[in-house]
């Protein structure tokens, strides 16, 4: 790409020139969704658990191409005592043990960037938080910083939510830590940072970007015989006309809305 002396490519922040050539805007939203990077820390007592995530796959290219910082920030180190002990026994008498407030406080502060003006969350993974969804997805990769606190054992102090910007469950089952649900959380995110999957349009045709389930997909065999049937690839999708196509796959996609998440379409 080149440029005139009268607009530089190369811009402050915020900044524009007094009487901008056409396309100037898209040139410069493009060139500032490239810049787009996000950081994730996931606050737990198992790093090991969480780190391996990021060895492989489409994560571990973005992770090494520097679109996503990934890390596990371990919660023992910041326990008390000779044990690096991070719980005790709940006040008031009850079985198993609650992570203590002060400890989760400190892995907090520490996880958190020291940058006032960078978009971040505190995310507390807990079955009584906000229920996840695909738009809380598109919400959380705008930021540029995600931290995720991990419960185990009998969960948390309740006064740490004090120090928490969302409350977060990944539906209404009972799990033995946040793991799992920070990680589920995390690709969903992961997959609408700009660069990770390496196609960007690709992640907005799928089930719930557009409010409804995807379309149903298929490749190779045309046509696949088993236990004496032969299943065919629907003929609209070798036509080659790409318009009776999408309007194909658009009818497709309401039609296994209505019969499956029928809820889906009540909210459009």
């Amino acid at each position: 790409m080149t440029s005139s002396s009268n607009y530089p490519l190369v811009l402050e922040i915020n900044q524009t020139p007094q009487s901008s050539p056409p396309g100037w805007a898209e040139v410069a939203e493009f060139v500032f969704k490239l810049m787009k990077k996000i950081s994730i820390k996931i606050i737990t007592l198992f790093p090991g658990f969480t780190d391996h995530y990021a060895t492989f796959g489409i994560i571990a290219r973005a992770v090494k191409n520097k679109i996503v910082k990934f890390a596990s920030v371990d919660l023992r180190p910041f326990g008390v005592d000779a044990r690096k002990t991070v719980d005790d026994r709940p006040y008031g008498g009850g079985v198993g043990m609650v992570l203590r407030p002060d400890i989760v406080y400190k892995a907090i502060m520490r996880s958190k960037s020291k940058v006032e003006s960078r978009k971040s969350k505190v995310i507390l993974l807990t079955p009584q938080g906000k229920t996840f969804s695909q738009k809380l997805a598109q919400e959380l990769a705008e930021q540029e910083e995600l931290v995720f606190v991990c419960g185990r054992y009998e969960g948390f102090d309740e006064r740490i939510r004090k120090f928490v910007d969302i409350e977060i469950s990944i539906g209404d089952y009972v799990l033995m830590g946040g793991e799992l649900p920070a990680l589920v959380i995390s690709e969903a995110v992961l997959r609408l940072v700009p660069g990770v999957l390496g196609k960007d349009h690709s992640a907005d045709k799928e089930s719930f970007s557009e409010q409804m389930l995807e379309y149903p997909q298929y490749t190779k065999p045309e046509v696949w015989e088993v236990g004496g049937k032969r299943l065919r690839v629907p003929k609209v999708l070798l036509s080659g006309n790409h318009a009776r196509i999408d309007a194909w796959r658009a009818a497709e996609a309401r039609k296994r809305t209505k019969k499956r998440r029928p809820d889906l379409l009540d909210a459009i």
